[in-house]
């Protein structure tokens, strides 16, 4: 029985050695996942920030798209940021573009602004705790529909930017850029769980 969960960091575009070293500090083995094999010898996977039609195809090229999709179906937990989140939605608004369909929720991508609009805030978070979480906003979407199932964890300006649906979490935010790796142990903790229900 392993003592910590193994979890994969999409290696295509964007944070991945953040988010690896961010995983670690929170009790997980991590490291960058670019082919099937890999795919096969994680726990949990975390897709990162990047601009999304570029990754739906990159996923498509590697073929790993399908894979993820019936991993997680089958139970595999699933953490996308900013872009991740934007593949993992089930639909993003105003756009005929591809993606995962792993969580019921409808995004709009860029919602925040372009780069110049990038910010950092402090956002309330209750699953995290009482004090603020200090979120980075980089070309960020937001949530206009989340399904019945779906939980809101974070709102900002009215909208959802942090939401799960059972084994699978979305932030519109990237908790990797910043030193508090409260998000990070949260899906650590989440993956722990997961792992020790299907035993």
């Amino acid at each position: 029985m392993r003592s910590a969960p193994v979890i994969g960091v999409l290696a295509l575009q964007g944070d991945v050695i953040e988010h690896v070293r961010a995983l670690e500090r929170s009790g997980a083995r991590s490291f960058g996942v670019k082919t099937r094999a890999a795919l096969e010898d994680v726990d949990a996977l975390v897709v990162p920030g990047g601009e999304s039609t570029t990754v739906i195809r990159l996923l498509q090229r590697f073929e790993l798209d399908l894979p993820i999709v019936e991993r997680v179906k089958n139970g595999m937990p699933f953490w996308g940021t900013c872009m991740g989140m934007i593949v993992a939605a089930r639909d993003i608004a105003g756009l005929e573009q591809k993606t995962l369909n792993l969580i019921d929720i409808t995004v709009r991508r860029n919602a925040f602004g372009r780069q110049l609009a990038s910010e950092e805030v402090d956002l309330s978070v209750p699953v995290l705790g009482e004090k603020p979480f200090p979120a980075v906003f980089i070309r960020a979407p937001w949530i206009e529909r989340a399904g019945p199932e779906v939980e809101i964890l974070a709102n900002y300006g009215g909208h959802g930017v942090f939401v799960r649906q059972a084994h699978v979490i979305g932030t519109s935010f990237h908790p990797e850029l910043t030193d508090d790796d409260r998000v990070h142990g949260y899906f650590v903790e989440l993956v722990k769980h997961q792992m020790n229900s299907v035993r």
